[in-house]
C-alpha cells in the first residue's frame, strides 16, 4: 500500500516539484490536495484522481492521510505544519520551515509529541555535486576548509511562480522574508552540512533593488543579499543571493582549503572540480544539479519517503531546519542594525 500523501499549497513548487517526485516513487501517492484557489486545486486533483479542498482543516478530518507537504506561503508553514502533525501525519514542510525562531520550535515539539517524522526541504544537501564534495570534504584529502564563497543566483520567482508578480513571495505579509529566506537559507544549510559545522556571526547587507509587484511598486522585500559569515571554528566565508539575475542561473560554492581548492557546481561538465596544491587537478562527472531551467528530481520526496517507510528519522529534520533559518533570521537583523552579531541558536 503508498504512502497516502496530501499536499497543502499548490503552487510551483508543488507542481514541478512535490507532486511529481511523489507520485514518480512507487512508495507514494498524492490522494488529497488543498489550496484557496478553489479552480487550481481541482484542476489539479482532476489530473491525479485526487480529493480537492480549499481548506486543509477540513481535508485532514476528511481523509486517512499518512503524510503531507506544506508548500504555501513561509507564514503560513508553522500552523499548517502543526495541523498536519496533530492529525497524525508525518509532514515535509517546504523551507524556511518557519518565520521566527519560536515557531520552528513549536513544529520540533509537536512532531516529537505526536511522534511523527518532520522534515525541511533543504534540498541543496541532496544535489549529487554536493554529495561528491561532501564525500570529498569528509575524505580529509583537502585537509581543513579555510574559508569559502557561494552563490545562488536566478531570475526571481515571478518568473517561476504561476502567479507571477502577484505571487505570495512578494508580499511581505505572506513571505516575511525575500530572497534571504528563499535561496539564502538553502546555502545557508548547505554550508554547515559541508563544513560540519555551525555559523558563530554573521553581518551583511539586504537590498531591494528591481522587483516590482503587479502594480509596479518595489517589493518590501530583499531581492539581493550579501551575507559575511563566521563559524565558531574560525572558517570564514560569503553568501551571495539574488533574483535579479536575468541571465543563467549560478549555483555554486568554492571552498579553498589546507590542500587545494574545490568548485562545485562552477563548470558545465564536472561538477566538482579539485585543484591540489601540488599542481594535480581532479574532475569529477557527478548528476545534474536541479534547477528552475532543469528540472531533475531534487530527492527530496525520495528522502522522506525512505524515512517513513524504514521508520528513521530523516537526515534533514526539523533541528537542522531549526538552525538554517535561526542563521537568516540574525542576518536580517545583522542587517538592520549595519553590524556583525552573534547568531543565538
Amino acid at each position: 500500500m503508498p504512502i497516502q500523501f496530501a499536499v497543502i499549497g499548490c503552487g510551483a513548487i508543488a507542481q514541478r516539484r512535490h507532486i511529481p517526485e511523489i507520485e514518480a516513487n512507487r512508495y507514494g501517492k498524492v490522494v488529497a490536495v488543498a489550496d484557496p484557489n478553489e479552480a487550481r486545486v481541482n484542476d489539479i486533483a482532476g489530473e491525479l484522481g485526487a480529493e480537492a479542498f480549499v481548506d486543509h482543516k477540513k481535508m485532514l478530518k476528511a481523509m486517512d492521510l499518512d503524510a503531507v507537504v506544506v508548500a504555501g506561503p513561509n507564514a503560513l508553514h508553522a500552523k499548517q505544519t502543526t495541523d498536519a502533525l496533530r492529525a497524525g501525519c508525518h509532514v515535509l514542510v517546504e523551507k524556511p520551515m518557519a518565520t521566527t525562531k519560536a515557531e520552528a520550535r513549536r513544529m520540533i515539539d509537536t512532531a516529537r509529541k505526536a511522534r511523527r517524522y518532520l522534515m525541511v526541504g533543504q534540498n541543496q544537501r541532496l544535489m549529487p555535486p554536493h554529495v561528491k564534495a561532501k564525500q570529498l570534504l569528509d575524505s580529509g584529502a583537502l585537509g581543513k576548509v579555510l574559508s569559502f564563497r557561494t552563490t545562488f543566483k536566478h531570475p526571481g520567482p515571478d518568473g517561476w511562480s504561476i502567479d507571477g508578480a502577484r505571487s505570495w513571495f512578494f508580499d511581505p505579509d505572506a513571505a516575511f522574508m525575500g530572497v534571504t529566506g528563499d535561496l539564502g537559507v538553502h546555502k545557508v544549510d548547505l554550508m554547515r552540512w559541508l563544513l560540519g559545522q555551525e555559523f558563530a556571526t554573521v553581518g551583511g547587507t539586504l537590498a531591494t533593488v528591481d522587483k516590482r509587484d503587479a502594480r509596479g511598486r518595489l517589493i518590501g522585500l530583499d531581492d539581493n543579499a550579501i551575507l559575511q559569515l563566521t563559524t565558531a571554528r574560525g572558517v570564514v566565508g560569503s553568501v551571495e543571493i539574488s533574483w535579479t539575475n536575468y541571465g543563467a542561473e549560478e549555483n555554486h560554492t568554492k571552498l579553498y582549503c589546507e590542500k587545494g581548492a574545490m568548485l562545485i557546481g562552477g563548470d558545465s561538465e564536472f561538477g566538482v572540480v579539485v585543484d591540489y596544491r601540488n599542481g594535480n587537478r581532479e574532475l569529477h562527472k557527478v548528476g545534474a544539479m536541479a534547477s528552475n531551467e532543469q528540472q531533475t528530481s531534487s530527492g527530496v520526496a525520495d528522502a522522506f519517503i525512505d524515512a517513513i517507510r524504514k521508520k528513521r528519522k530523516p537526515a534533514i529534520d526539523g533541528v537542522e531546519g531549526y538552525k538554517s533559518l535561526t542563521v537568516i533570521l540574525a542576518a536580517m537583523d545583522a542587517a538592520k542594525q549595519g553590524k556583525t552579531v552573534k547568531i543565538r541558536y
